[in-house]
């Protein structure tokens, strides 16, 4: 599933491509033809990304259109002219210089503002957003028994965070994944909020999750780079069974909160 980064990223790729003009609205696979209808013709007028959430703007007579990607939503841009689309196109874009086909999301609906308001309300802060900060999730996380792992993957608590972010940011912060949100201090805390802060938006700048320091890079290492289809050089993410970059101990993996979690056992130990 993407996280929150790849989100915002999409919102802005929109804007850029759509934004201040009118647009084709279609729905191919016939799913989303109603609303397609609705808005074919409009103003693509805004959007907005809030965790995994990413919301398309066209005027307030006509409402929101919510989309989740959720396991298997893929969403293709190109440039025009748009070629003929597939049956499994949910939703289509098209001006007359770009078009965007959306295929296999989760969501894909037309909703009123109060009913996006609502989505937001339920979300926790998204890293991403300027307005948010960490003061809502830490007083989340400093009441809990729950493991800080499964708390920064609660979406309730933090918006956007996914399994490789969650990994990565406890690594690079030498933080247990089983203690308890009610054992960290708030330093902790506001470091991991802030580290949060500064890797997602390197995520959306680069289009892909970098989480090694400078020194820890495979140039400065002098090692191999990473080969794997999610890209970016990382600490443990899917690294299971491998040696550490920092102090060669394998990286171990266990099932937590319905994802597989990658840590250092030595690395890790507070």
């Amino acid at each position: 599933m993407p996280e929150g980064h790849t989100i915002h990223r999409l919102a802005e790729d929109h804007l850029d491509r759509f934004g201040g003009g009118a647009v084709r609205v279609t729905s191919p696979q016939g799913k989303f033809s109603d609303s397609a209808a609705l808005l074919d013709g409009r103003v693509f007028e805004s959007v907005d990304a809030h965790g995994k959430h990413l919301f398309l703007g066209f005027g307030e007579d006509t409402g929101w259109v919510h989309i989740h990607l959720g396991l298997f939503g893929k969403v293709a841009f190109g440039d025009a002219p748009a070629p003929p689309p597939t049956d499994t196109v949910r939703l289509r874009i098209a001006s007359g210089t770009a078009y965007m086909d959306l295929r296999g999301p989760t969501t894909c609906a037309l909703i009123t503002e109060p009913e996006k308001r609502a989505i937001h309300d339920r979300l926790g802060p998204d890293p991403l957003r300027p307005a948010d900060d960490g003061e809502k999730a830490w007083a989340r996380v400093s009441r809990s028994r729950t493991t800080v792992a499964a708390l920064l993957m609660d979406q309730k608590v933090i918006a956007g965070v996914g399994n490789v972010y969650r990994a990565e940011v406890l690594f690079r912060h030498g933080i247990d994944p089983y203690r308890a949100g009610k054992d960290l201090v708030r330093r902790e805390w506001d470091a991991i909020w802030a580290d949060l802060v500064a890797l997602m938006r390197e995520g959306v700048r680069n289009n892909r999750i970098d989480t090694v320091r400078p020194e820890h890079t495979p140039e400065a290492m002098n090692r191999p780079p990473r080969v794997d289809d999610h890209g970016g050089e990382v600490y443990v993410y899917r690294r299971a069974q491998l040696p550490c970059h920092l102090c060669a101990t394998e990286i171990r993996t266990a099932p937590l909160a319905a994802r597989n979690l990658f840590w250092c056992p030595t690395c890790q130990r507070n």
